[in-house]
């Protein structure tokens, strides 16, 4: 049987489908934001298994659904270690002062006034230096928070700030895994792809900064300078402040920029941060009393690594504050992750993905109307398939050669595939980046959702482009 003819109707393919969204929409009625603590997972295992019974009934057999949901999940191996990477690092980052020390001279160089805008922009030029929206997040963005955190602000606005950030520079950056992706499937030259995109991107920053600064002109009249100080002065007393605690961050950052891969990049600023901790302040390090200092220090270490840290500082807002991190915080990210692409990978097999995929492209007459359907389909994977990655992927295998028949440069899909897909998966609780945002930064996907202004504004005015067909190049249109 033809892999055409094995696909269901557009019906049946969308069961599972619904069915998700009543559950995660039932989810978060009786739970609230609360996707990666275990209703979501069950919700995405049961829509997966309904899949697979769909394929079942199209002739597939259960063995060659499972082959599919471990191809699926092995496409999310390498986020789930950066994932763990991640939760180490700010673990050791905490315990090392790293941390404490960017939020101490963040309290007192960064202006309340500018602080929402400021956090934009820091994270839209560590994204286009480094080409990555996680390092930036899991590192300059903790900070941030924490910054945000111990003056009073709002951590969700914040959070908002970073993502928006750090996804306006991972889209312009040539050193971008997902601008590279994108460009290569549909066939632009990368910088050409990266052209085009100034014509969505910089409206939707611009959207974003207007926002902020009113955002930061607003939280500056409420702001507590009473706790700001409280907490300047605990961090001062219980950690040694040095310049050299950033050299864990210019060694991450570093190492980014060089194009080492992130988990390498991750691996290297925690063990950085490990020596710099221990010579900058070992008594915050050693940990038990009765051992000797190394063995000390080497179990803090690791059980921090592993655990997290527990602070102890005697300031109760502090302690809450810097008590974070450890492999062990994302262990439910990761099984949301994991059930996730189960999910994708039973809807990709049994057909029901590509059934859906098909329906969307049927009745398209124009340019317009085909760049609309691209991008809501690149959405729709978002969704469906949770991962950023098959939300660029598959809807160029899908569309291009309509792009082709219209005669439209192929520019025009590679952007859609960026305003939709690449911008849209931070927003999503079950997609790999939604679960990574939510936990590096430690604010719930759905808090952080109305404040992430980038990732809401790139598909509105790529949308909005499309309908009154501004910026749809057909072939001959101008030059490149």
């Amino acid at each position: 049987m033809s892999e055409e003819t094995n696909q269901p109707g557009f019906p049946l393919a969308l069961t599972p489908v619904v069915l998700l969204i009543i559950m995660l929409g039932t989810s978060v009625a009786l739970f609230g934001d609360s996707t990666t603590g275990g209703p979501g997972q069950i919700a995405l295992l049961l829509a997966g298994i309904t899949a697979g019974i769909i394929g079942i009934r199209q002739g597939i057999a259960w063995g060659e659904l499972e082959k599919a949901t471990a191809i699926s999940i092995s496409r999310a191996m390498p986020a789930i270690f950066i994932l763990l990477m991640v939760g180490a690092l700010v673990g050791v980052w905490m315990l090392s002062g790293t941390v404490p020390f960017l939020i101490y001279w963040g309290l007192q160089v960064i202006a309340p006034e500018i602080f929402y805008v400021a956090t934009v922009v820091i994270c839209s030029v560590v994204a286009i230096s480094i080409g990555s929206s996680w390092t930036t997040a899991g590192t300059v963005g903790v900070a941030l928070i924490g910054i945000a955190s111990a003056a009073g602000m709002s951590v969700e606005m914040t959070a908002g700030a970073v993502i928006s950030g750090a996804y306006f520079g991972d889209k312009l950056s040539p050193l971008s895994d997902t601008t590279n992706l994108a460009a290569a499937v549909a066939e632009t030259e990368l910088f050409v792809h990266i052209r085009y995109l100034m014509w969505t991107t910089v409206p939707a920053i611009a959207c974003a900064l207007v926002f902020f600064a009113f955002a930061s002109v607003s939280a500056a009249a409420e702001l507590d300078e009473q706790r700001i100080i409280s907490i300047s002065n605990a961090i001062s007393e219980n950690f040694n402040l040095s310049a050299w605690l950033l050299l864990p961050v210019a060694v991450t950052l570093g190492m980014a920029v060089f194009r080492q891969p992130a988990f390498l990049a991750l691996l290297a600023g925690t063990l950085v941060a490990a020596v710099t901790g221990l010579l900058a302040q070992p008594e915050v390090m050693v940990g038990q009393e009765g051992e000797s200092p190394a063995l000390s220090a080497l179990k803090n270490i690791w059980l921090t690594a592993a655990n997290g840290y527990e602070a102890s500082t005697g300031h109760a807002d502090l302690d809450n504050l810097l008590s974070r991190g450890g492999m062990e915080s994302m262990m439910s990210t990761i099984w949301l992750i994991l059930t996730a692409m189960f999910f994708g990978g039973m809807m990709e097999r049994s057909g029901c993905l590509r059934s859906i995929v098909r329906y969307l492209v049927l009745g398209v007459d124009s340019g317009s109307s085909l760049m609309r359907r691209a991008g809501v389909t690149s959405l729709g994977t978002n969704l469906i398939a949770s991962d950023q990655y098959l939300s660029i992927v598959l809807p160029a295998q899908m569309f291009a050669d309509k792009f082709r028949e219209m005669e439209l440069k192929t520019k025009n899909l590679s952007r859609v595939l960026e305003d939709y897909g690449t911008t849209t998966s931070a927003l999503v609780p079950w997609n790999t980046c939604g679960a990574f945002m939510a936990s590096t930064l430690g604010v719930g996907t759905l808090a952080y959702l109305p404040f992430c202004i980038f990732n809401l504004m790139s598909p509105i005015i790529s949308y909005s482009y499309a309908l009154a067909n501004f910026k749809v190049e057909a072939i001959g249109d101008g030059n490149d």
